[in-house]
């Protein structure tokens, strides 16, 4: 009796929890449906006869905004930089794992500390050194993404291959396969949880990410963050009805993704942040 008390307690907060956090979304949704004025005078109730607008505010940000051209360039950085973020930084983490020496150490500390460097220390310097190297255009940031997202990813792969036995690669060794065809043949398989833990994370981080587009590439490549922006008007004027319709707009492909990938996150950061 005492336990189903105790359940009901906690499902009654997660409950709670989950309406606070999804509270602020379906604000935005039923607001992208009413007249930009009413917006700011009745944010928290439906539409009504007098408010609704159809998708009349998101056919006016779509065309204010160049959201189409913003939304192929949001997801071309996005899926290239979580794919090469995934492959090299599960190469390296594997490698430091099983290859004990001091560079491998403090190679491993050096990705863990630059997690808690705050971005706002070398963004200057940073988007310098992009423009010398040649890396303010869409391919060139993927690279930086690279560079920004490899601590958290290397962490979280490192504790996961800890867990996994080292006799099925030496088996796999005796069978006759190179280093790389053990990596992609018997280990990549076994990190198919926290890989796609690291591709959630980073996809979530990389898509709603504004600041390095705007400091690295600009307006030259708009990203969605970036063509978001260009509905505030002169003298601090914001079109909100539009401004809510692409805010719907922008998080509907990430909620997709995490939607169809959510069993595997709790499992890959649970096996990922062991101790070692």
């Amino acid at each position: 009796m005492k336990s189903k008390i105790l359940n009901g307690i906690y499902f009654l907060i997660l409950l709670i929890m989950s309406a606070a956090f999804l509270f602020p979304v379906f604000i935005v949704l039923i607001n992208s449906f009413k007249l930009k004025f009413s917006i700011s005078q009745t944010p928290f109730l439906l539409p009504n006869s007098e408010t609704f607008v159809g998708l009349e505010n998101y056919t006016e940000g779509i065309n204010n905004t160049g959201f189409f051209s913003a939304f192929l360039w949001s997801l071309f950085i996005t899926v290239f930089s979580v794919a090469i973020i995934v492959i090299f930084t599960s190469m390296t983490a594997w490698y430091i794992t099983r290859v004990r020496s001091f560079l491998n150490s403090l190679l491993y500390y050096a990705l863990v500390f630059s997690m808690i460097v705050p971005f706002q220390m070398v963004m200057f310097t940073m988007s310098k050194t992009a423009n010398v190297l040649r890396l303010d255009n869409p391919i060139g940031i993927i690279f930086i993404y690279l560079g920004f997202g490899a601590g958290l990813s290397v962490f979280i792969f490192t504790g996961f291959i800890k867990n996994v036995p080292i006799t099925i690669e030496e088996a796999a060794t005796i069978d006759g396969c190179n280093t790389l065809q053990v990596f992609w043949i018997v280990v990549f398989p076994v990190l198919k949880p926290t890989a796609i833990t690291v591709a959630i994370l980073n996809t979530m981080w990389i898509w709603n990410d504004y600041l390095l587009p705007y400091l690295v590439i600009g307006n030259d490549y708009k990203t969605i963050p970036i063509a978001v922006q260009y509905l505030k008007g002169g003298y601090g004027s914001v079109d909100m009805g539009a401004l809510m319709a692409m805010l719907v707009l922008s998080i509907l492909p990430v909620v997709i993704f995490y939607l169809s990938s959510q069993k595997y996150i709790i499992k890959g950061v649970a096996s990922g942040a062991v101790k070692g």
